[in-house]
């Protein structure tokens, strides 16, 4: 028989087995459990120890994988460069353009019969295609390098996202030593030690549990949390969020094989048969109705309770009583996605307008002057006339709609991105980088954020005795000091640990939750290994486990007496514990009544004075329940008492210590939280602190300042300023309070929530506020999630809470976040810096073609000359002003808001100002330049003829002065240095360098393919100097005061929910019940070219996240709730086009459930067919959904 690090290769138990396994639930579970002869005989079969966990060898873990398969699910495979090519050609502009060239070509080799006029010139008739092929090949080199880009941005995004995965880690026990490691390493029969805030990794049974409750509201629907145990429910699943408690269990699937890889290969195989669908439904628009079955509209449900009434056969799934509030939501688009698109589209009516204008003065002075004055019959040679004036008008369209736009915000948020990693923030969400530019609220937690999270008892009070400097154990009484020492070690997270450091002498490394640490670091202090009491005490004797939260703020252990009985030990705020004891040990360790004045005196006395001094105070008590006599501090008991009342369990403690923590304030914030304040971002502490240690450590930090009129509340007194008289909060109330509100203390995850929202919703500023908040905790979700950014701790932080946030700081550190502001800001300004730029060139482009069809029947730029000005300013120019490095001069001014114009007065002077410039320039050389530089005049030429010089010196003059204004544009702000910094950014002054050596090229050897001529170096330095006078120019703009131009000159002013209907023009809606509302074919592509902005911005993001998995007892339930938990999530484009009715999908899912059965979990993906898959669905927003907002 072949082994396997000497034992047998075949485990007890097969792969088949154990998804079967997992499909029991509740007391199923168990006797499925009980079956296989118990867990512990199930972990035997897996030949794993629930106390020694993996014996961690490469043999043994590689035959693992083999066997059961590792927990990763492969990822969809990206886009090919082909398939964005094919994407970049569907721009209804390039459509056009494409067609024109390829009918203007056509034409160019066209010789009639009939034609009677004499022939071009040997030259023209040689080389009249050539305008046509160098339109195509425009053509094709903007669609591969847009194709490049996208392809570039998507191996970018795609590293982001390994990054964010590789970022997961969790606890398992290897070879008996608790280690982390990547959830992408976790093997069957791992043993997985599970607490507060984990994120499951894989499927599991429960080996041990402690209060655990599981949310799994992304899989039901429900929002009550489902109490977990080895005698109840023991099975737990891959992407469900651990609300509360601690345990461990064993691994029973990965990867594809566990509940989650089930899904996620069903959806991976529904992709091409869904957009198949969705292609064949637009098809049948043109059979004038869509059969009401196929496109019935699927109304989004508001929470997943609410998504499934069974269109089948009346099955129904139970409604939660209290569905979870704003689940499936929509998340708005960003302040920065909102105002581009809603520019865009104002840009892109305003151009295709004057396109068409153009095109039809053009055609209708042809006509005229050949048909009317000229009295000339219609010649078949006169098409090619007309082509070449619509293929001018497309341009102009091309020209005027800015499609760089998306390019340049793209570029400039994943430069922005790859940067920011070094400075430790790890961006999960795009938009949040430019939104945190515009934040000016920031509402920070204390702990780890503010404070280094490095904390050490530095008081105490044990025994009426008050020591500054630790106590050693004999300065304690022995009964005493047992009971602290075994309280401490016994009632702490197992999971929290204090490791030595790395090399003899480095300060030992806290492991776990930080405030425990502290406290294990006193009882080591005193002399006492914790470790060994907890050696003698597991966690599998413990009787109950009251885990902490935010509602108790204590945590409670429950362990069985050596001589019958229980004791409790429980530690928590100093303030809570105290209501609760009954007795305390006086001088000597004698037991003392603790009377109110007492608890007073204590509290005056000891506990502010420590809080004053900003320590956390912490104090632990004990409670014996005995089955005999019982003394004064006891109670007797005769069975098991009621565990579950808590408020009884927790009451007439024995008060043993009161000790003061020391959080010391990190060194760097006070600096940054200036330079916040400077930069007009308002900074607010959001803490569960005592209110006395708040305000310490607000005034150490410099939230607060003396003579300062601020607000510091408690957490109830907070709520009784916002509620009316039925409990209800009023927006108005809230108000009153937050704008001079700094300090919230003992305030819970709701009352931020509260605080957040409220700030969010008001209108009481000019401006509204955008703010940004950080959280570590899994019920500071719904908060991360309502903000407009969330910042999580990459080191404290639970996953939930960066399951919900936006960006994880991988230090912790408020400084951090400062960073984020100002590459949020930079990002703001380099798109503020490209559409300075773009927006003179489409001015100046589009009136001089359009001026020139009106004045001389023909326009000074041509196709060819106008897609490579588009070239520079739509792909070059995006990727120079884009990758400017944010300087230390962003955080002098106040930042944007939420309300402020894209364009300010400043931009738009600077955007008139140069263009008239530029205007008056090519209108002069267009009129009167041929006499003043004494060359032949390119007016009134006939469309056929060559190339002259008198238009190239235009074509050139007006690239030159557009290249020197890209030097201007660089400066947003009014800043006469335009050069400065112009030497740091490399990747600016390479393109500027690249452009001008290009058009050198294209001048002089462009010749028919450009429409150029070569100019001689007179020509040249006048075409110089004029682009040189555009930044002298660019002075005397600056010159004309703002402050007294009109506010309409600001464009883009307005916030995200003004602009629902334009943000939403690029979705395509097809109603059965109304199909006369259907858009028509060509309005659909019509504004998928307007809005191709928004779909490039909003696209970038990939969305590809492990998430939770449905589960039920039976197949049909099972199908039910998968949709029921899914449907919220469908794709955007998917959701309201998909033809699959829910019957149908129930069918197809109950089938499905059968053929697993039979079919060998590792290979079943490849061997599914198609008619068994269902609809792709976008699992990220479930995921990000599901499981904060049902928090509240």
């Amino acid at each position: 028989m072949a082994t396997i690090d000497g034992r047998p290769a075949q485990y007890g138990i097969s792969l088949k087995q154990l998804r079967e396994l997992m499909e029991h639930r509740g007391r199923e579970g168990v006797a499925k459990i009980s079956d296989f002869g118990g867990i512990h005989e199930l972990c035997k079969k897996l030949y794993t120890s629930p106390n020694e966990g993996l014996s961690g060898s490469k043999a043994d873990e590689e035959h693992r994988r083999e066997t059961f398969g590792s927990n990763v699910i492969p990822p969809k495979p990206p886009k090919t460069f082909l398939t964005l090519v094919w994407e970049a050609l569907q721009d209804v502009t390039l459509i056009i353009l494409e067609v024109a060239a390829l009918v203007s070509l056509g034409l160019s080799f066209y010789k009639p019969a009939d034609e009677d006029a004499p022939l071009l010139q040997e030259e023209d008739e040689h080389h009249g295609w050539i305008e046509g092929l160098a339109i195509l090949i425009s053509v094709i080199v903007v669609v591969i390098v847009t194709a490049f880009n996208d392809y570039s941005k998507e191996r970018q995004f795609r590293g982001l996202q390994n990054r964010i995965e590789g970022e997961h880690k969790f606890s398992v026990i290897r070879g008996g030593e608790v280690c982390q490691i990547s959830v992408g390493d976790i093997l069957v029969g791992d043993i997985a030690q599970i607490k507060y805030g984990d994120l499951l990794p894989a499927d599991g049974c429960l080996i041990q549990s402690n209060d655990l409750k599981v949310d799994e509201s992304s899989l039901t629907g429900e929002s009550d949390h489902v109490k977990k145990g080895t005698e109840a429910d023991p099975m737990v699943l891959s992407g469900t969020h651990v609300m509360e408690g601690s345990g461990k269990m064993v691994v029973t699937a990965v990867g594809v094989n566990s509940q989650a890889g089930i899904i996620f290969t069903l959806l991976g195989a529904a992709v091409d048969e869904q957009e198949a669908e969705i292609k064949k439904m637009k098809k049948g628009e043109n059979d004038g109705r869509i059969p009401i079955k196929e496109t019935s509209h699927v109304t989004q449900p508001r929470s997943a309770s609410e998504a499934v009434k069974s269109e089948s056969d009346g099955n129904h799934v139970q409604q939660s009583s209290t569905p979870a509030p704003e689940t499936g939501h929509k998340k708005e688009k960003s302040v920065l996605q909102a105002k581009l698109t809603k520019l865009a589209i104002q840009i892109g009516y305003a151009g295709s307008t004057i396109a068409v204008l153009t095109v039809f003065i053009l055609i209708i002075q042809f006509c005229i002057k050949t048909f009317v004055i000229d009295e000339k019959p219609w010649k078949n040679t006169y098409a090619n006339n007309l082509v070449k004036h619509l293929i001018i008008g497309v341009t102009v369209l091309v020209v005027a709609v800015p499609e760089g736009l998306p390019l340049a915000v793209t570029l400039s948020l994943a430069y922005s991105v790859k940067k920011m990693m070094k400075d430790n923030n790890l961006v999960r969400h795009l938009d949040a980088c430019e939104t945190m530019g515009n934040a000016t609220a920031i509402c920070s937690d204390k702990t780890g954020t503010l404070t280094t999270n490095r904390m050490t008892v530095v008081q105490s009070y044990i025994c009426e005795k008050l020591c500054k400097v630790l106590p050693t154990l004999t300065d304690i009484p022995q009964h005493v000091g047992n009971l602290i020492t075994m309280g401490i070690s016994v009632n702490s997270a197992y999971t929290s640990n204090i490791m030595p450091g790395p090399k003899p002498g480095d300060i030992p490394i806290q492991v776990g939750n930080k405030t425990e640490c502290a406290l294990l670091g006193f009882v080591q202090g005193l002399g006492v290994k914790y470790q060994s009491i907890r050696d003698e005490i597991p966690e599998d004797r413990f009787t109950r486990v009251y885990t902490f939260n935010s509602v108790r703020k204590s945590m409670g252990t429950v362990i069985p007496r050596p001589n019958g009985g229980y004791r409790l030990y429980t530690k928590g705020a100093s303030e809570i514990i105290m209501k609760k004891c009954a007795f305390i040990y006086g001088h000597e360790g004698t037991l003392e009544k603790f009377t109110r004045d007492m608890q007073e005196r204590l509290i005056r006395e000891v506990i502010e004075p420590m809080a004053c001094d900003g320590l956390r105070t912490i104090s632990v008590a004990y409670r014996d329940f005995v089955p005999g006599k019982a003394a004064i501090n006891e109670v007797h008991i005769d069975g098991e008492p009621n565990w579950d009342d808590e408020e009884n369990i927790m009451s007439n403690l024995t008060c043993l210590c009161v000790v003061g923590i020391e959080d010391p304030v990190r060194p760097e914030v006070p600096d940054a939280i200036r330079k916040c304040q400077r930069a007009g971002i308002t900074v607010r502490m959001v803490t569960g602190d005592n209110i006395n240690t708040a305000r310490s450590i607000a005034s150490k930090c410099g939230i607060l300042r003396p003579n300062d009129d601020f607000l510091i509340l408690e957490g109830k007194e907070f709520n009784r300023r916002i509620r009316d008289s039925n409990g209800d909060i009023q927006q108005h109330l809230l108000d009153k309070v937050w704008p001079k509100l700094r300090v919230l203390a003992r305030s819970s995850p709701t009352d931020k929530y509260t605080l957040v929202k409220g700030m969010i919703d008001s209108a009481v500023t000019d401006n509204r506020e955008v703010v940004a908040v950080t959280g570590d905790g899994t019920n500071d979700g719904p908060a991360l999630k309502k903000a407009d950014v969330g910042f999580a701790m990459g080191i404290a932080g639970t996953d939930v809470a960066k399951e919900a946030s936006d960006i994880i700081l991988t230090d912790d550190n408020f400084s951090s976040i400062v960073k984020a502001v100002m590459w949020g800001r930079n990002v703001y300004d380099s798109i503020a810096k490209f559409l300075q730029f773009q927006l003179t060139v489409n001015v100046v482009a589009v009136i001089v073609a359009f001026i020139g069809a009106c004045a001389v029947q023909d326009s000074p730029l041509k196709a060819v000359q106008m897609l490579w000005v588009n070239l520079i300013m739509d792909t070059l120019a995006s990727l120079a002003l884009a990758t400017e490095v944010p300087t230390p001069d962003l955080l002098l001014r106040k930042p944007y808001g939420r309300t402020k114009p894209l364009i300010s007065r400043t931009m738009m002077k600077n955007i008139l100002g140069q263009a008239l410039y530029q205007l008056v320039i090519i209108f002069g050389l267009l009129f009167v330049g041929d006499l003043i530089l004494d060359i032949e005049s390119g007016r009134g030429q006939d469309l056929n003829a060559g190339p002259t010089q008198h238009f190239t010196i235009i074509f050139n003059t007006f690239v030159m002065m557009t290249l020197f204004n890209e030097i201007n544009a660089r400066k947003i702000h009014g800043q006469r240095n335009v050069i400065e910094g112009l030497f740091t950014n490399p990747i600016f002054y390479t393109i500027w360098i690249f452009t001008m050596i290009s058009q050198v090229v294209i001048i002089q050897y462009g010749k028919m393919a450009f429409s150029t001529k070569a100019l001689s170096l007179d020509q040249w330095l006048w075409c110089v100097f004029f682009g040189i006078g555009t930044l002298v120019w660019g002075q005397l703009i600056t010159s004309v005061p703002t402050r007294k131009l009109p506010k309409i000159l600001s464009w883009g002013r307005g916030h995200p929910e003004e602009y629902t209907d334009a943000m939403n023009l690029g979705e395509e809606r097809f109603d059965s019940i109304d199909s006369d509302k259907k858009p028509r074919a060509g309005q659909i592509l019509w504004i998928r070219g307007l809005t191709r902005l928004q779909t490039q911005v909003i696209g970038g993001e990939l969305q590809e996240r492990l998430i939770p998995v449905p589960y039920s007892k039976s197949n049909t339930d099972q199908a039910i709730r998968v949709v029921n938990a899914f449907r919220q999530g469908l794709d955007a484009r998917y959701g309201e086009h998909t033809n699959t009715s829910l019957a149908e999908v129930l069918r197809k899912q109950t089938s499905l459930s059968k053929r697993l059965s039979e079919t060998s979990s590792i290979d079943y993906a490849d061997n599914i067919p198609d008619e068994l898959t269902i609809p792709e669905i976008d699992v990220e927003r479930l995921s990000s959904h599901s499981h904060t907002e049902t928090a509240v």
